[in-house]
């Protein structure tokens, strides 16, 4: 059609036994939902023939897509303060504010973080099916943190790889009801919609997908526990089931929080669930560099830590107290702080192939 973008591509070994649609979700970076309607719409074949999304893919197959130019976006930039960690002609990595909705849903049609990114790059190009930002993960409504966009079509199929082949070193921290007593863990359980409430997830689902969250004790508080963990995979709501499921939930989490926040809530309590994406590993879309960034815990955070307690600078892995870096200035200046380094404090993750 007219003004498409045509993809072609043969099905490698990856493809045996694979849908379609998750297949080519995979090969191509695009949104697994943005592949079912360019099937649906007849815009995709398969040895010459429109196939079906729950098709089963094959090695050696010759696959075309024809993608549809970005529609224009009906939303309306908004200037809401953005603290930028990083920005480049690809990427944009942002310090997420706890109580921003990223992108706009039913009750938040208006004021999101999509919102303010149109206002900031307000020639982005098109991403995906609209001209939108490149939002390739999120952060729930009340976690603060790491986030980083795309502003290209190329960093958009990078970073969507990136993190469906799980290179992306993603780190938080939380503070969570009881004394974890256990030094370091792995949580391995299937998290799927939980079967009453449509709100929630749960690990007792029979629809569950794969979940893995290693965890670290950084400080064993009075009567709660701050941890840094390390989310293995990205699904729905991941740490704050899992540490409720282990009987240790995020202080402040009303929907996971269970019978420890309601016996807590009989005190103060935080407005939030004390939650942050500490830091976030990745190779660049474009260099292939590999680069970090890291968002100190902010005010509301660090002041739930109980008095006469504070992180240690110096221990290692330990987050910087808010307002200061804990490492050195970047070479260029930028309006908050952030981390590059060619190592990820270890190993860097394998490069793309």
């Amino acid at each position: 059609m007219s003004g498409d973008e045509v993809r072609e591509l043969i099905a490698d070994d990856s493809a045996t036994d694979l849908r379609l649609d998750r297949y080519l979700s995979s090969a191509t970076g695009l949104p697994r939902s943005q592949i079912q309607r360019l099937i649906k719409a007849n815009r995709v074949l398969v040895d010459g023939r429109h196939p079906k999304a729950s098709a089963t893919a094959h090695p050696g197959q010759q696959i075309s897509l024809s993608i549809p130019p970005p529609q224009p976006s009906t939303l309306t930039p908004e200037p809401i303060p953005l603290d930028i960690l990083y920005e480049d002609t690809d990427i944009l990595v942002l310090n997420k504010p706890a109580g921003l909705v990223v992108h706009p849903a039913p009750g938040h049609q208006t004021g999101t973080l999509v919102h303010a990114i149109l206002y900031h790059c307000p020639d982005l190009p098109g991403i995906g099916e609209e001209r939108r930002p490149g939002i390739v993960h999120r952060l729930d409504k009340e976690t603060s943190g790491v986030m980083i966009v795309a502003k290209t079509d190329t960093a958009m199929a990078s970073l969507a790889t990136q993190f469906k082949g799980r290179r992306v070193k993603k780190t938080y921290i939380a503070l969570v009801h009881g004394e974890v007593k256990q030094l370091e863990g792995k949580i391995a359980a299937d998290i799927g919609r939980h079967e009453r409430d449509r709100k929630r997830m749960a690990v007792r689902t029979r629809k569950g997908r794969e979940a893995v969250t290693i965890y670290r004790v950084m400080k064993r508080l009075n009567g709660s526990t701050l941890l840094q963990l390390q989310p293995h995979t990205g699904r729905t709501h991941q740490i704050r089931v899992h540490l409720s499921a282990i009987g240790h939930p995020v202080v402040g989490d009303k929907l996971y929080g269970g019978r420890r926040e309601r016996k807590a809530a009989g005190g103060v309590t935080p407005e939030r669930h004390l939650l942050h994406a500490w830091k976030l590993g990745l190779f660049h879309p474009r260099t292939d560099e590999w680069m970090e960034f890291e968002a100190p815990p902010p005010p509301d955070f660090t002041r739930w830590l109980h008095a006469g307690v504070s992180i240690d600078p110096t221990q290692p892995g330990s987050p910087p107290a808010s307002g200061s870096s804990g490492h050195l200035a970047p070479s260029a200046p930028h309006r908050s702080r952030f981390l590059h380094r060619h190592d990820s404090g270890g190993t860097a993750p394998q490069k793309l192939p």
